[in-house]
């Protein structure tokens, strides 16, 4: 087979980037070792960021059919605020629970539509390699078990946080900056459809650690709700040097909230599953001579919430029109502006993201973050529009705020921590 393009990936990432492609009139073959609809793990939950990207590519009317929720519902430290998604130019004021067993066939569906060929239940098992460029992949089939040749002019990589392909490439994770640790599970709940997603900020280990990290309860509108912990990993995962076991963690966080959401915390719909979180742009490089990579392959999590919907549609859409212009007459060098547009995007973001992370590792700074900034519904609501990338562009003051209260956390750390 031969394609203009090569996409690795029909996760979130790889079916924009496809359908962005296909939509400007080029020829783009995904190939996709899973056959849908599939499970994800994922806490199922569209913020603005992704609503927004999804309106962009047409599917605004699919995603209205699902189970709406108005904000965040958060829990911590003996007291509760209700906070509303703010007020924004560019994007809505609501989010979206979606499956990703749905959401990622209803995406990746969309870029066959718009023109995309997509190769399901075929693994990316080598790649062709021709002068010192990508020529092209090897697909083989899960079902018979035969190989493929397909050659393509670009690549794009979006094969998950994982990506094997990425580092076959010389992609590698930063392992000095953060990455997260989530588990989840289903249960049928009475409380299913809720218009608020559920927060608590007070997660604590067998001794009553803080850790930090979040649960979340997440109401899908269908009889049943996500539920998860995530952890972010500041210190392998290690409280007073013994390693924490997510798995226990989100035991005890289903015994603390089930009573509440009327779960049977024994009964999961199906057991639970996790996964690692490369997060804050940790890995690279993300472009080469004539390939790109994009979405959780690039470590685009936010460090702030853990989020990668978004971050994997916005990374597949810029590289999908770094590729065309390539192949409109850029060449390759359309592609060296990959790396600078993502940069200019979330660079900065990501760099306190990551300053956040590192500060809240120490479980006293924390306690004095969280448990003071759940004082004040004003407090909360200006943290959850910085956590969630949702801060307006004229509102300069704050963001300068953000910064200060990051540098604050950060001197704060270092006074506790000698």
């Amino acid at each position: 087979m031969k394609s203009e393009v090569v996409v690795i990936g029909a996760g979130p990432a790889g079916s924009s980037c496809a359908y962005w492609l296909a939509s400007a009139g080029h020829e783009v073959t995904v190939i996709e070792k899973k056959v849908f609809p599939r499970d994800k793990t994922c806490g199922d939950g569209l913020t603005p960021r992704a609503v927004a990207q999804l309106a962009d590519m047409g599917l605004a009317g699919d995603i209205e059919t699902r189970h709406l929720y108005t904000g965040l519902r958060a829990w911590g430290f003996g007291r509760v605020l209700e906070l509303e998604w703010p007020e924004h130019p560019r994007y809505p004021s609501v989010g979206y629970t979606v499956t990703r067993h749905d959401l990622d066939a209803l995406v990746a569906n969309h870029a066959v539509k718009a023109g995309a060929t997509l190769l399901q239940g075929n693994e990316v098992t080598g790649l062709i390699r021709e002068d010192g460029r990508v020529a092209g992949v090897l697909a083989t089939s899960k079902n018979t078990g035969t190989t493929e040749e397909v050659f393509a002019r670009y690549l794009v990589v979006t094969d998950g946080a994982n990506s094997r392909i990425g580092r076959e490439l010389g992609a590698r994770r930063v392992k000095e900056w953060p990455q997260g640790m989530a588990i989840r599970g289903y249960w049928e709940s009475p409380r299913h459809d809720e218009p608020w997603i559920e927060s608590h900020l007070d997660i604590a280990g067998d001794g009553g650690e803080l850790l930090p990290g979040y649960g979340w309860i997440f109401p899908l509108g269908d009889g049943r709700i996500n539920l998860g912990v995530g952890l972010l990993d500041t210190n392998r995962h290690a409280i007073n040097g013994k390693a924490v076991n997510t798995t226990k963690l989100l035991d005890a966080f289903l015994r603390k909230v089930g009573a509440r959401w009327q779960i049977d915390v024994d009964a999961p719909c199906t057991p639970p599953t996790g996964g690692r979180l490369p997060m804050g742009l940790a890995v690279g490089p993300r472009s080469g001579p004539n390939y790109l990579l994009a979405g959780d392959a690039t470590g685009s999590i936010n460090p702030f919430n853990g989020e990668g919907i978004s971050y994997a549609y916005e990374t597949g859409r810029m590289a999908a029109g770094c590729i065309a212009s390539a192949l409109e007459g850029g060449g390759s060098a359309a592609l060296s502006r990959y790396d600078q547009m993502v940069e200019n995007e979330f660079g900065s973001y990501y760099r306190l993201g990551r300053a956040f992370v590192r500060a809240i590792g120490h479980p006293a700074v924390l306690r004095a973050c969280v448990g003071g900034g759940m004082r004040s519904k004003a407090i909360m609501g200006v943290v959850m529009r910085v956590m969630a990338n949702l801060l307006r562009p004229e509102s300069h003051g704050v963001a300068e705020s953000a910064v200060a209260t990051l540098e604050a956390l950060t001197r704060m750390k270092d006074r506790i921590t000698g």
